[in-house]
């Protein structure tokens, strides 16, 4: 078993010998999907993660939260079965599906075991190709859908986040909130959900990881069964956006005792020759996996939050540094003035030898123990796969860590972390604090 080979590796401290206990197979089917397989027949159970890139940033203009609903409706009956009738089908073959969407990707997660696998794809197949969507279904899902929006309109983490997306990326899809609006959504059709399908479940956007009990030429038999009979091209994925960033503090009153505060600016791709030393940077200024200098001076030194971090994001069309925390209203503007004095001091002093070596230690010997499980495992290498990383990824990974210098992130972070361009989005009836754009 996969788990307790890395277990041991771990406990004997052989995190370099991690590539030995994941051994990553490139697949081609003879339709010619591509995927990743690790193989591990020790367990009679196979776990399958399916990508489809676009997610709800292909929803068509006027109609925001057509992907979202139609990602809903998905297991809610296909082929000859009802949602009730797929539902027993799924369950008599002890499998597991699961259907999610975000901005850039819908997934699919599949779970089953060895002894009714050629079932539980079929079924799935049915789901994929052939779903439904019959009209009590939409109208179910849709009444789902429209009572999260509701509930996300008193939310102020989500009025917190939402406003900074709408400033920052505008009329760009990510501007907008992935689930549509009480209007949107209310006038979306069954129609609709049918074209959302067609647009994105192609076979030209697929990625594919899979680890367990299965080989390389039954996965590419599998493969051509599951998705060889989808559409061939979806619709055009949308272009990037420039984040619009002015620095600032923008207040949205919020009868609340406590204020959220959402934040950040532009980031680093993921494919600069940098980016590693701008995540070692992070890691110690903002990283959760540790005390982060953010941690320490916000929440320990003065106790102005329970928690605070910042965290590097890469979107299709984008690439930010974020974070946020709540704090209590008469104590959120210091709590401000506290993130903006230690974006400032990483600029003008960088981090410290100690800071550096304990990072170092900390993320690369974290790393193994993410590989914790077949599911997991098809996870991390189906994303690998999406950003464009290599098989071998997973043994240079933490060499790239341990590479990373004092004036590696000393040289980034005098350009990645940019106080002037610092967007602060506060919800709630901070004292002391304005809008100032």
């Amino acid at each position: 078993m996969i788990r307790f080979v890395l277990a041991l590796a771990v406990s004997f401290g052989f995190a370099g010998t991690l590539h030995a206990a994941v051994e990553i197979q490139e697949v081609t089917s003879p339709g010619g999907i591509e995927a990743w397989l690790v193989e591990e027949s020790s367990i009679p159970f196979v776990a399958i993660e399916i990508r489809f890139k676009g997610g709800t940033s292909l929803d068509p203009e006027g109609k925001r939260g057509v992907t979202n609903l139609m990602t809903g409706l998905i297991e809610e009956g296909a082929g000859d079965l009802d949602a009730r009738e797929f539902a027993r089908a799924r369950d008599a073959l002890a499998a597991s599906y699961r259907f999610d969407v975000w901005d850039d990707a819908l997934s699919v997660s599949a779970r089953f075991l060895t002894e009714n696998r050629d079932e539980a794809v079929s079924l799935l197949r049915e789901a994929l190709v052939n779903p439904r969507f019959d009209e009590d279904a939409v109208e179910r899902v849709k009444a789902q859908v429209l009572s999260g929006i509701r509930s996300d309109a008193n939310d102020p983490n989500s009025i917190a986040s939402s406003t900074f997306d709408a400033m920052v990326y505008g009329d760009h899809p990510y501007g907008s909130v992935r689930d549509g609006t009480i209007e949107s959504v209310s006038a979306l059709t069954r129609d609709d959900v049918v074209a959302a399908h067609s647009a994105l479940l192609t076979r030209d956007r697929i990625y594919v990881g899979a680890s367990g009990d299965i080989t390389a030429e039954e996965l590419g038999l599998l493969l051509d069964e599951l998705l060889g009979e989808l559409p061939a091209k979806g619709a055009a994925l949308p272009e990037g956006v420039e984040p619009n960033l002015n620095g600032g503090v923008t207040v949205i009153p919020f009868d609340t005792p406590q204020s959220v505060a959402f934040f950040g600016h532009e980031g680093i791709p993921r494919d600069h020759p940098d980016f590693f030393a701008a995540f070692v940077a992070n890691e110690i200024f903002g990283g959760n996996g540790r005390q982060s200098r953010l941690s320490y001076e916000v929440r320990e030194t003065r106790g102005l939050t329970y928690g605070v971090g910042s965290y590097l994001v890469n979107y299709d069309g984008a690439d930010m540094l974020l974070g946020q925390f709540a704090s209590a209203n008469d104590r959120m503007a210091e709590a401000i003035e506290v993130v903006r004095q230690q974006w400032a001091e990483i600029v003008e002093k960088g981090v410290t030898e100690d800071e550096l070596e304990e990072i170092k230690t900390f993320l690369t010997g974290a790393y193994p123990l993410r590989f914790d499980g077949n599911g997991t495992i098809a996870r991390i290498i189906v994303g690998m796969q999406t950003v464009g990383l290599t098989p071998e990824y997973i043994t240079t990974r933490n060499e790239q860590i341990m590479a990373v210098t004092l004036d590696d992130v000393a040289r980034v972070a005098a350009t990645l972390f940019q106080p002037e361009n610092l967007q602060f989005v506060v919800v709630g009836q901070p004292d002391g604090l304005e809008s100032t754009n």
